[in-house]
């Protein structure tokens, strides 16, 4: 949460990138303060809540990393041709066999392979997003 005078100093930063370590730089500044001031009375305290902060701050940094690379577009094909290649092979291999051969333990024919197609459209939705 941001007063209106801290947000103003917080949109008058200029930065080219992200700006998500201000709040932990004035977090620092205050938990000092108030350790000189007395209201934080035991240093250990102090240093306590610092290394939580910063622990906070690295893993919101690896986040930023993770923003900061994009995925190869390699990765995204190889994942696409291997999810069409799966269900073209899904195609031939689920065919059901033809009733008038009469095979044993064949006597229902589905003309609608509705698992294959549940599965198609969860896993192309799942490519998708």
């Amino acid at each position: 949460f941001l007063t209106r005078h801290e947000r103003k100093i917080f949109d008058d930063l200029k930065s080219p990138h992200l700006k998500y370590w201000v709040p932990f730089v004035w977090f620092g500044n205050l938990a000092s303060k108030a350790r000189k001031e007395g209201r934080i009375r035991d240093s250990v305290d102090l240093q306590t809540m610092l290394n939580e902060m910063n622990k906070y701050r690295s893993w919101c940094s690896l986040l930023f990393g993770y923003d900061w690379v994009g995925i190869p577009l390699v990765y995204t094909q190889v994942v696409t041709l291997a999810v069409y290649t799966f269900f073209f092979a899904c195609l031939i291999g689920r065919q059901f066999l033809d009733t008038d051969q009469g095979y044993q333990g064949h006597d229902l024919d589905l003309y609608i392979p509705i698992f294959t197609l549940l599965q198609f459209f969860f896993y192309a939705g799942w490519l998708k997003v």
